[in-house]
């Protein structure tokens, strides 16, 4: 096992695009670290540098205390796994298996022994001597884990490897990945488009956005702090609700309604500020009828708020109350959402309701949104004016003097 290192890192094509745009990122030793982000980001390039697939432009890669850029991919000792699975046909499940250890010219008995441990890991035991066209996807997948873990590597890369299953078995294989991961304690870069993966599966997160790394963090980081708008609308299902805010001292004039803020520090954020746009997640809301006299003090209700359409999951009540916004951030929104292969992000709020709700399509409604958990963005550069490191800079209101 070893930690990865990436200093300034830039793949630059014949044409002079930037699909790595100077990413510094370290993987410790053992971390599991997921890069996320929508198609084109630059996520799979960046992994294809790590393994070796591609050359590096510029900066530098270390593989423990070793400098990787001019080694070829078969002596860095990692372990990658494809998302197409790319197994052998003619080969059975065993030799698929034990390829990297007949590459390596082991020992038969060394053969046999390592993929039987490894086939009793990822319950393969009674499939080792079928061909992958007689296999479900779930199995070939376990396959090819196979064949990534029977090595001693280095580290595992692993290439949007669920993305050709289906939703049950997405799920199935994550808690599996993650559970393989966690006891054989190898270092892991894994790359996906999926954020429920990034957000279930990973110690950190990377976010990248056209090449260039946004933000790294614990998956609660990037969730409660994201840096700037497109984490914040990246991160979360579903997305976060950005509304047009103008600012009158502490009060926030919005679609839904008029807010107070009670963060001093929020509150001196945005002073000098005539427009933001005020992040609110769809579980900060709910129907005001359930909400509890000691829980209401700390937000606010919004009074007849049209429902247009509502989801029940059975654990949850979606609804979406469609709203009003000048051209400009309504354009930004469209734009942003089309970046983010996602079209949640309109002039609609996304309101996350407790399934005993009785609210329904096309009503009226008093919603109620937990004031505390509202950030602000700057709708020019999309900065998050009350990420914690921005509200470090201003310091807390101090108590008055006795």
């Amino acid at each position: 096992m070893a930690a990865i290192s990436m200093k300034n890192l830039v793949k630059q094509y014949g044409d002079g695009f930037p699909a790595v745009n100077d990413i510094s990122l370290d993987v410790s030793d053992g971390e599991f670290m997921i890069l996320v982000g929508p198609s084109g980001c630059g996520k799979s390039t960046l992994l294809r540098m790590i393994v070796g697939l591609e050359d590096i432009t510029s900066g530098e890669l270390r593989i423990g205390d070793k400098v990787v850029n001019r080694i070829a991919p078969r002596e860095r000792n990692l372990s990658m796994v494809f998302q197409n699975y790319a197994l052998y046909p003619h080969l059975t499940v065993f030799e698929n298996i034990a390829f990297p250890l007949r590459l390596a010219k082991r020992p038969d008995s060394e053969v046999r022994s390592r993929v039987q441990e490894v086939a009793e890991t990822l319950e393969l035991t009674e499939h080792l001597d079928r061909k992958p066209a007689n296999l479900s996807g779930g199995q070939r997948q376990r396959v090819a884990m196979g064949r990534a873990i029977v090595r001693d590597a280095n580290a595992f890369l692993f290439d949007e490897p669920l993305s050709n299953l289906d939703a049950k078995l997405r799920g199935q294989m994550r808690t599996e990945i993650a559970r393989l991961q966690r006891r054989l304690g190898v270092t892991t870069v894994y790359v996906t488009h999926d954020q429920t993966e990034a957000m279930t599966l990973g110690d950190r997160v990377a976010v990248l956005r056209k090449g260039l790394l946004q933000q790294v963090g614990t998956p609660r980081e990037l969730y409660e702090q994201p840096v700037n708008l497109f984490v914040a609308g990246f991160i979360g299902s579903p997305s976060m609700n950005f509304l047009p805010a103008t600012v009158d001292g502490s009060f926030l004039s919005t679609p839904l309604g008029r807010f107070e803020l009670q963060d001093p520090r929020k509150i001196d954020a945005v002073k000098d500020r005539e427009l933001v746009l005020a992040g609110v997640r769809p579980e900060a809301f709910e129907d005001a009828a359930l909400v509890s006299t000691e829980k209401a003090a700390h937000g606010a209700v919004i009074h007849d708020a049209h429902v247009d359409v509502t989801e029940w999951l059975g654990n949850e009540l979606y609804a979406y109350v469609p709203y009003e916004a000048p051209e400009d951030v309504a354009n930004s929104l469209r734009a942003l959402s089309q970046e983010l292969d996602s079209d949640q992000l309109r002039t609609q709020a996304v309101v996350a309701l407790d399934p005993g709700s009785g609210i329904t399509d096309d009503q009226t409604a008093d919603l109620w949104i937990d004031t505390r958990r509202i950030h602000l963005f700057d709708p020019a550069t999309g900065d998050n004016l009350t990420h914690q490191e921005a509200l470090a800079q201003t310091p807390a209101a101090q108590p008055p003097a006795e």
